[in-house]
């Protein structure tokens, strides 16, 4: 009798910890998937913002001598996804040289 009810709180407590476990992953699946076209959008952007910088800013010459650090570190950035730190930066740079910045997403 005592194994039996012994059997069966622990039965009752393995389904409580599975049901949470479920609910927990299938959570971070959505949220991942809502984040996933966010992901493609910024990417897109900071390309493109990227793709500015370096036909119009990114050359060495006109008198300077050497790249611009921040802006290469940037567009690295950009291309190894972590678009939060290379899209303020390339947008301060395109805006100080008083570009106007393409359609964001």
């Amino acid at each position: 009798m005592l194994a039996a009810r012994i059997a069966a709180q622990y039965h009752r407590g393995m389904r409580l910890k599975l049901s949470f476990a479920l609910g927990l992953c299938l959570s971070l699946t959505a949220e991942t998937h809502a984040q996933a076209p966010a992901a493609a959008d910024d990417m897109a952007y900071c390309g493109q913002l990227s793709a500015l910088y370096r036909r119009y800013l990114g050359n060495t010459g006109e008198g300077r001598t050497f790249p611009d650090v921040a802006a290469a570190t940037a567009m690295a950035e950009c291309e190894r996804g972590n678009t939060a730190a290379g899209i303020p930066v390339l947008e301060k740079k395109l805006r100080d040289a008083r570009f106007t910045l393409p359609k964001r997403g």
